[in-house]
C-alpha cells in the first residue's frame, strides 16, 4: 500500500485523469435559463437584448426637453405648458420622442391646470434610464465555467436569454459493499450494519453539483464486485466504491480496479482515510473509500470533490478558517497528516477548540464538530493553549454566539441546548464531557463560560463548594443549580446477575464499567467504596472507563459490562434496570466575569421555562426544585 502525502496523491491522480481526458466535462446541455440555478455554464452567455431596450423614465413626473428648462431658479422660475413642453410620465414609461429629461413630481408645481412652474433646470437624461443602462445587447453576462446564481438568472432573462448551455452534471455511481450491510428499516440481528454511507456520500455528491446513482449492496465477493463495477462504469461518469479498500482478506476493490483498469494510488498518509484507492477504468475515474464513515467522508472531501469540480470546470472553494486555542494537549502520530474534529466557542477574546472523538467510525463526531484541525505530517500535535488553524464547518458568527460548557456530562444539557436554540435561534450550546474536575480546570485556564460539576467532598459531605474553593482560589465564581439527580447502578433488563447493592460487585463474577478519572461519578463511587471498606481491586472492570452516562448505559445494554454507576435517566432511556444509591447536586460553576453576559443569561432564562423543566423531568431521576437558583457565590 502506498503512503503518499494526500496532496501529492491528488496531483498525480488529476494529472493522469487530465491526460486521459477523464476530466473533460462532456457534451454541453441546453436548458431553460430559469432552471439553471447551480449549473455551470459551458460557454459565455451574451445578451440578446439591451436592458432597458428603450429610454425609460426612472421617476414619476414630467418628461421635458432639458434645453427648455435652462435658467430656472427660485427667483426666476420657468413655466411649462402641460401637453407640449411637459408630458406626464410614470416610472418605467417610455420617454416620448424628442424629450431627454424627467423632472420628479415632487419638484413641480401646477400654477394653473395647464401650466407647470419649475424652479430648477433639468440636465440632459436626468432621471432617465437610457437604452442599455443595465445591459447592452451582445455584452457578456457571465463567462464560461461559471456557477449560476439567482441574480444571474435575472440578468439572463433581462438580456433576452431564455436558454443557456451548461456542463452536464457528472453521474456518480455509488457502490456500497459488504456482506454485513442491510438496508435502513430492516430487522437487525447481531452483526448487521445499516447501510447509510451511500446516502451520506450521495448527498455530498449532490451538494457538489453531480448526480448520485446509488446501487444495491454488493456482497464481499470478487466476481460480484467486478460485475457491479463493470455495470457502473458503463452507466456513470465516475464510480465510487464504498468499503473494501484496505488490504484484508475481503477487501477486493483494489484488485477489481487493477483487473479492469489502472490503480494510480492505493493508500495515503492521512488519519483517518489512509486506505483510499484512486483508479481509472475505460477513461473514467474510479475511487474506493473505506467503510468507516469518517474515513469515507474525509476521502470524499480530499479526492472525489476535486474530481467532480474539475469535470464541471470549477475549483473547489477554499474553506473558511480561524485561529483557535487548543483546550487540551493534542498528540498526533508523526508521519501522517491527521484531521481532528473539534468543538469551537469564543471565550473572552479567544476561540477555544476542544477535540471530539477521533474514531474513524464515530459519525457523531462530524455531526457535533464545528471545524477540523489538520495536524501536519511532520508534527506530533499541539500543546494545550497553543493556536492552530481550524477549517470551519459552521459560520464564525454562530461560533461566537456559542455558550461553552466543559465538565461533567448530563443528559439535561442536551435538552438545555435544544431549548436555548429554540428561544434564541442565533445561539447554541457546546458541551465537552471531560468530567467535573476537568471542567473546573478548564475554567481556571479560561477555556469555558461555565463548567458542569457534581463533586462530593468526602469530609463535609457537601457538593461542589469545597472543591471550587480549593481549585479556584481567589476566583469570583457563582454556582447555579441545574438539577438534583439520582445516581445508582445501571443494570441489564431483568437484572440477570441479581445485583442489589454496591457490595455485590466485590469478589463476584460481575463485570463493571467505570467513569473516567476526574468524573464526579467516579469520585462518588470511590467515596461509597471507602465507606463500605471495599478495595477497587476487588471490582472486575474498575479500570474500564467511559466518558458519559449514556456510554455506560450502552455498554451495559450491549453486554460489555453487567453494571456501571450512572444516572437513572440514562438507564431509563435504554430500557434498563436501575438501583438508586444517592441523590447528588449538579451545578453550573460560572466565573462572575461571564455571569451577566448573554452566554449565561440566556441559559438562566431558559432554565426557568416550565417546558424545559417538564422535558427534563420526563427523562426520569431528576428533581428541579432549585433549577436556575444561585446556590453559592464567592
Amino acid at each position: 500500500m502506498d503512503d503518499l502525502p494526500w496532496e501529492e496523491a491528488l496531483e498525480r491522480y488529476c494529472d493522469y485523469l487530465q491526460g486521459a481526458g477523464a476530466l473533460s466535462p462532456g457534451r454541453p446541455e441546453l436548458i431553460a435559463a430559469e432552471q439553471s440555478l447551480g449549473r455551470v455554464t459551458a460557454s459565455p452567455v451574451y445578451a440578446r437584448l439591451s436592458s432597458p431596450h428603450y429610454h425609460a423614465s426612472a421617476m414619476d413626473g414630467i418628461a421635458v426637453r432639458s434645453a427648455s428648462t435652462y435658467g430656472a431658479s427660485e427667483t426666476t422660475p420657468k413655466y411649462l405648458k402641460a401637453g407640449t413642453d411637459a408630458l406626464v410620465v410614470d416610472t418605467g414609461d417610455p420617454l416620448p420622442a424628442g424629450y431627454d429629461a424627467v423632472i420628479m413630481v415632487e419638484d413641480i408645481h401646477y400654477v394653473q391646470e395647464d401650466t407647470i412652474e419649475i424652479i430648477h433646470s433639468a440636465t440632459p437624461w436626468q432621471h432617465v434610464r437610457v437604452v442599455g443602462e443595465d445591459i447592452v445587447a451582445t455584452e457578456m453576462i457571465v463567462p464560461s465555467n461559471h456557477m449560476v446564481r439567482p441574480i444571474d438568472i435575472g440578468a439572463f432573462l433581462a438580456g433576452g436569454v431564455d436558454r443557456i448551455y451548461v456542463h452536464p452534471r457528472p453521474r456518480v455511481a455509488l457502490l456500497p459493499t459488504g456482506t454485513e450491510l442491510v438496508q435502513p428499516g430492516s430487522d437487525l440481528k447481531p452483526g448487521d450494519i445499516i447501510e447509510f454511507n451511500s446516502r451520506l456520500l450521495g448527498a455530498m455528491v449532490e451538494q457538489w453539483g453531480a448526480v448520485p446513482l446509488r446501487r444495491e449492496i454488493t456482497v464481499d465477493d470478487f466476481d460480484h464486485l467486478k460485475k457491479a463495477v463493470i455495470n457502473a462504469v458503463d452507466e456513470a461518469d465516475i464510480v465510487l466504491v464504498n468499503a473494501g479498500s484496505s488490504a484484508g482478506t475481503e477487501d477486493f476493490t483494489a484488485g477489481v480496479v487493477r483487473t479492469l483498469g489502472k490503480v494510480l494510488v492505493h493508500g495515503v498518509a492521512t488519519k483517518p482515510g489512509k486506505p483510499v484507492i484512486l483508479g481509472e477504468i475505460s477513461g473514467k475515474p474510479v475511487v474506493g473509500v473505506p467503510g468507516y464513515p469518517v474515513s469515507a467522508y474525509l476521502d470524499m472531501q480530499l479526492f472525489l470533490k476535486p474530481v467532480i469540480f474539475r469535470k464541471l470546470g470549477l475549483i473547489p472553494p477554499a474553506p473558511e478558517k480561524v485561529e483557535a486555542n487548543l483546550s487540551r494537549k493534542l498528540v498526533s502520530p508523526l508521519g501522517v497528516e491527521e484531521f481532528v474534529r473539534v468543538k469551537l466557542g469564543q471565550v473572552g477574546g479567544k476561540i477555544i477548540a476542544t477535540p471530539v472523538s477521533r474514531g474513524a467510525g464515530v459519525l457523531m463526531s462530524l455531526v457535533r464538530a464545528d471545524g477540523m484541525i489538520r495536524v501536519p505530517r511532520l508534527s506530533e500535535g499541539y500543546n494545550s493553549g497553543e493556536t492552530a488553524p481550524v477549517e470551519l464547518f459552521r459560520q464564525l458568527q454562530e461560533i461566537r454566539e456559542t455558550t461553552v460548557i466543559i465538565g461533567s456530562h448530563d443528559i439535561a444539557l442536551d435538552v438545555l441546548a435544544n431549548f436555548l436554540h429554540r428561544e434564541y435561534p442565533a445561539a447554541s450550546l457546546s458541551s465537552a464531557h471531560v468530567g467535573s474536575l476537568g471542567g473546573v480546570s478548564a475554567l481556571k485556564r479560561g477555556e469555558a463560560h461555565c463548567a458542569g460539576t457534581h463533586l462530593l467532598d468526602e469530609k463535609s459531605g457537601e457538593y461542589n463548594i469545597p472543591y471550587v474553593k480549593r481549585l479556584l482560589p481567589g476566583r469570583d465564581v457563582t454556582l447555579v443549580n441545574l438539577v438534583y439527580r439520582e445516581q445508582g447502578l445501571i443494570l441489564a433488563k431483568g437484572n440477570p446477575k441479581g445485583i442489589q447493592r454496591l457490595e455485590d460487585l466485590a469478589g463476584k463474577d460481575i463485570s463493571f464499567i467505570n467513569r473516567q478519572r476526574g468524573a464526579g461519578t467516579r469520585i462518588l463511587l470511590d467515596y461509597e467504596l471507602r465507606v463500605l471498606g471495599i478495595d477497587a481491586d476487588e471490582i472486575h472492570g474498575y479500570e474500564h472507563e467511559e466518558y458519559t452516562h449514556m456510554a455506560v448505559a450502552a455498554a451495559v445494554q450491549a453486554g460489555a459490562a453487567d453494571t456501571g454507576l450512572g444516572i437513572r435517566a440514562a438507564a431509563q432511556a435504554l430500557g434498563l434496570d436501575f438501583i438508586g444509591i444517592a441523590e447528588e447536586r449538579y451545578d453550573l460553576c460560572i466565573p462572575n466575569e461571564y455571569f451577566n453576559t448573554p452566554y449565561i443569561q440566556r441559559l438562566l432564562e431558559v432554565m426557568t421555562l416550565p417546558e424545559f423543566q417538564a422535558e427534563v423531568s420526563k427523562l426520569g431521576g431528576y428533581d428541579l426544585r432549585d433549577c436556575g437558583k444561585i446556590i453559592w457565590q464567592s
